[in-house]
This record gives structure tokens, C-alpha cells and sequence, in this order.
């Protein structure tokens, strides 16, 4: 009889809360471990206060997930609603890589557009510009953000580590002066610009590994760049930049149901954030970084509620991937971490197999259906947002090109404690997680640790699988023990590799 009734009053609010269509915002940070914010590690060394109010007034999740352990794969996936494994071309990407999502597709935006949303995107893209010879940087940009479901777009087209340094909007670089046409090359050197491998004296930043080729604002980048001077960014205005154009799009659309997608670069490489925020962290430029992160969240929240928007906005944070710390350049930041682990209890990073690599943290905020204060230990992945998102608002999947997202809307709602049956899990090999169970298919690359960033891969010519439950942190491999599980595991990974779509 409670349930039943449970259930009734759950359906009321749903009706009510879709007649008054609400607002979303993504807020999809870039590099951030399941252990950086306060809110999900007990004893802290930073302090994210405005992350923290965002997670006491709805649900926070302690098992959800990317779908990939990096930035491009793990983008496609929450775009399109398919498994970036899927299709070939989807792994990480130049700053000049052609779309590799084509205008028509449906997608996370365009279900919203579908459904009467504004919809914009600020910040990071890395999903590829132009046809297939790559963007046209010195006129309308083709199969740009606007192609695909937004409305309005302000972003970067790769990382701030990648040329172009340049903001592009609504399809047309920034500041572009056609005096000083833009050129990109990821092959050779083109131009006669100070290079970080040729000209170290110049970094302001010292480079690690990689990112030695143009020199912009003291900055070494993967990429060579000549031209487009007014346009170049500064990397300490960037958090800014980005936050401003966040709010702007907000008291844009006030008055009528609006999506967002707001992309962080904060935590990502290269770290510069803004001087206010330099050396307040007392653990390096990631540190700051990270606290300027949380400044963000809070100017968003701070916009929602000066304009009475907190109460029928939908407010989604979460990260791409999980952290690394030295990820190209000499910054500090490993240094000065000391005893903090931004993937917390979890093993591996960024680009690992293991948890680390994919366990984000993940808040949903949405005050006219979901309780404050709870903690979810729901299975819950990223590409579920566009069934998700489809069903709430009627708007009929395309299963063709979306055949791995899940309607997943009461377990976001916390109205569903268990959420997904299965996950593959994936970064260069395959993870995959039934229940409390994990397990990791043999790989050939029989890499341990990657050299340069020294990131536990995870990788291994044998069978791993783990009892998440008992063994959080992925130290004792099972397989031998359980033969029958890691059978049914692998069977059950190859059934959903090679189900047709």
C-alpha cells in the first residue's frame, strides 16, 4: 500500500513537473577524480564549498561513471548515446580533426531542441569541426556545434594544451582578422613562431613531455599555429570567459525552458587559472585550478537563484574522466599533492581500466522531484542522459544511432536505487561491471604504467575481475578463484560488444 502510494505521488509530481518544462543545466568538468571534491572524501584537503551545497540539495552518486577513461570518447558518448568503441575515429583528437559527429544525428541537444528548449554550449568541444578535411578556421565553421542541436555555442575546439588557442562562436573564430588568416598543422612546423622544443627560455611553463610546439602565452602546445594574433586566448581569462558567456546565456533565456552545456577546462592541462586564484590552494596550479572549478558552480548556482530559476532547474555536474596530475607540463601540482589522491579510494587515473579511470563524481539538483541530501549507490552512466532526457520530455529515440543509452530517468530522480544491470567500461581495452563485479578482459598492450604520466593502466594479458563491494580498490584479482564468474563476465561483455545495432 506505501508503495503504491509512493508511486502515485511520484507520478503526480512528475506530471506537474513536465507541465512546467524545466530548465537544465550540464556543468561537465574536465579531469575531475571521483575524490576532488570535499563532498566526496571525508577529510579534505580542499575545500569545495559551492560543489558541496550543490550535493546537500539533491542526490549525489558513488557509482556512476563516463563511459571512457578520456575526454573525446567519453564526449562522444554522452553526445550520441552510443559507445564511442562503436565507431572508429573516435579516440582522442587533434585541435584540426575533422566532426566525427555529422549534422542530422540526433543528439543530447537536439532531443532538447526536439522538445522546445533554447540550447546552448559553453566551453570545451573536442568532438571535431568541419567535413573531412577538418575546420575552415578563417570562415563559417561547418559541423560545428550549431550543426548538431545547439542553438548557441561559444567554445574551444579541442583543449587549451591543442592549437588553435582561439574561441570560436556560433561557428566564427573570435576576433578573426582576415589579415591574418589562421593556419594549424599537426604534422610538420609551419611558420617562424618560438616553439617550446627551440625556445624553452620563453615558457612561462616548463613542458614534461609533449606540448613543445607553438608557444602561446608562455605556453607550450601540441600543435603548430601561425596567425590569428587577436584571437589568441590568455589562459588565466579563460575560467572567466567561459563562466561569464555560462551566465549570460542563462539571463538570455529565462523565459522560456533552456538546456545548457557548460564544459570546464579548469583541472585540464595546461593549469593556469586566473591570479586570484593562484597559490590559494597551498597544492599547486591543480589545486587552484580546481578551487576555480568550484567558483563556477557557485557563480551558476548564485545566476539561478538571483533570477528564481533554482526551484524548476534541473542542475547536472559531472566529469569527463577520471583525474591525472602530471598530464604534459611542470606545474606544481605533483609536488605539492602529498597524501591527497584526487580518485580517492579508487585505483588508477585517467586512461586506466580500472575505477579510476571512469568514476566520477556525479550530482543531480532538481528541488520539484528529488529529496535533498540523499546519497545514491546506483550504477549510473553518462550515456543514459539522452533516453533519459528523450522520455521525460517525449521525444522518440533514433535507436539507430543512439542503440546503447538507456531511459534511466528514476534512477537520476533517486527513485531507483540500482540503475543500470551492466556498464562496459573502456580505454583502449574493456571493463565491464555487473552488479558488485568487475571485470577486465586480458589485453594485448601489456603495459602496467604509462610511461610518461606513470598513470596504473590497468592493462594485463590475463583476467581481472573484482569484488567491488569488498575490494574497492581493485588490489586482489579473483579470477582465479571464481572461473565460472569471469566465464559468464566475458560472455556477457562479447554478447554486448557484438550486438547488432
Amino acid at each position: 500500500m506505501k508503495a503504491s502510494i509512493a508511486l502515485f505521488l511520484f507520478i503526480v509530481s512528475f506530471t506537474q513537473a513536465f507541465a512546467q518544462k524545466p530548465n537544465v543545466v550540464l556543468i561537465y568538468a574536465d579531469d575531475i577524480g571521483y575524490g576532488d571534491l570535499s563532498c566526496y572524501q571525508n577529510t579534505h584537503f580542499i575545500k569545495t564549498p559551492n560543489c558541496e551545497r550543490l550535493a546537500a540539495s539533491g542526490i549525489r552518486f558513488t557509482d556512476a561513471h563516463s563511459t571512457a577513461a578520456s575526454c573525446t570518447p567519453s564526449r562522444y558518448s554522452l553526445m550520441t548515446g552510443e559507445y564511442n568503441w562503436r565507431k572508429t575515429g573516435t579516440g582522442i583528437l587533434p585541435g584540426d580533426a575533422p566532426a566525427i559527429i555529422k549534422k542530422g544525428r540526433q543528439t543530447l541537444p537536439s532531443v532538447f531542441q526536439s522538445a522546445g528548449y533554447k540550447t546552448g554550449i559553453v566551453g570545451k568541444w573536442h568532438l571535431g569541426l568541419g567535413d573531412e578535411n577538418g575546420p575552415t578556421w578563417n570562415s563559417t565553421i561547418k559541423n560545428s556545434p550549431n550543426d548538431l542541436g545547439f542553438g548557441y555555442s561559444f567554445i574551444m575546439a579541442a583543449t587549451g594544451d591543442r592549437v588553435p588557442t582561439v574561441f570560436i562562436e556560433n561557428s566564427k573564430v573570435i576576433n578573426h582578422d582576415p589579415n591574418d588568416p589562421i593556419e594549424v598543422n599537426y604534422a610538420q612546423k609551419i611558420g617562424s613562431e618560438p616553439t617550446g622544443a627551440e625556445n624553452p627560455e620563453l615558457l612561462k611553463m616548463k613542458h614534461h613531455h609533449g606540448h613543445d610546439n607553438t608557444i602561446v602565452n608562455g605556453v607550450g602546445r601540441i600543435g603548430w599555429m601561425k596567425g590569428g594574433k587577436n584571437a589568441r586566448w590568455r589562459d588565466e581569462d579563460m575560467g572567466d570567459i567561459f563562466t561569464q558567456k555560462a551566465l549570460n546565456y542563462i539571463e538570455s533565456n529565462k523565459k522560456e525552458p533552456f538546456f545548457l552545456y557548460f564544459a570546464t577546462h579548469d583541472i585540464h592541462v595546461p593549469r593556469v587559472p586566473h591570479e586570484r586564484f593562484q597559490g590559494k590552494s597551498g597544492m599547486g596550479a591543480r589545486g587552484d585550478a580546481l578551487l576555480q572549478f568550484d567558483w563556477s558552480v557557485g557563480e551558476v548556482l548564485k545566476k539561478l537563484e538571483e533570477l528564481g530559476l533554482s526551484e524548476n532547474t534541473i542542475v547536472i555536474l559531472s566529469s569527463d574522466n577520471g583525474s591525472v596530475i602530471n598530464d604534459g607540463y611542470f606545474d606544481d601540482s605533483a609536488e605539492n599533492t602529498g597524501f591527497f589522491k584526487p580518485t580517492g579510494a579508487l585505483r588508477g587515473s585517467k586512461g586506466s581500466i580500472f575505477e579510476g579511470g571512469t568514476r566520477v563524481p556525479f550530482i543531480v539538483k532538481y528541488p520539484k522531484m528529488i529529496k535533498a541530501g540523499q546519497t545514491s549507490s546506483a550504477l549510473v552512466s553518462q550515456i543514459d542522459f539522452l533516453a533519459s532526457f528523450a522520455d521525460f520530455l517525449k521525444v522518440k529515440i533514433d535507436k539507430t544511432t543512439a542503440p546503447d543509452s538507456q531511459n534511466q530517468w528514476l534512477t537520476l530522480m533517486g527513485q531507483d536505487e540500482t540503475g543500470r544491470k551492466n556498464l562496459v567500461e573502456h580505454s583502449n581495452g574493456f571493463g565491464y561491471r555487473e552488479g558488485n563485479w568487475k571485470y577486465i578482459r586480458p589485453n594485448n598492450i601489456n603495459m602496467k604504467v604509462a610511461p610518461t604520466t606513470k598513470i596504473e593502466l590497468g592493462y594485463d594479458t590475463v583476467p581481472q575481475l573484482f569484488n567491488l563491494q569488498e575490494d574497492l580498490s581493485e588490489t586482489t584479482n579473483l579470477a582465479d578463484k571464481y572461473p565460472k564468474i569471469v566465464q559468464q563476465m566475458e560472455a556477457n561483455l562479447n554478447s554486448i560488444i557484438n550486438e547488432k545495432k
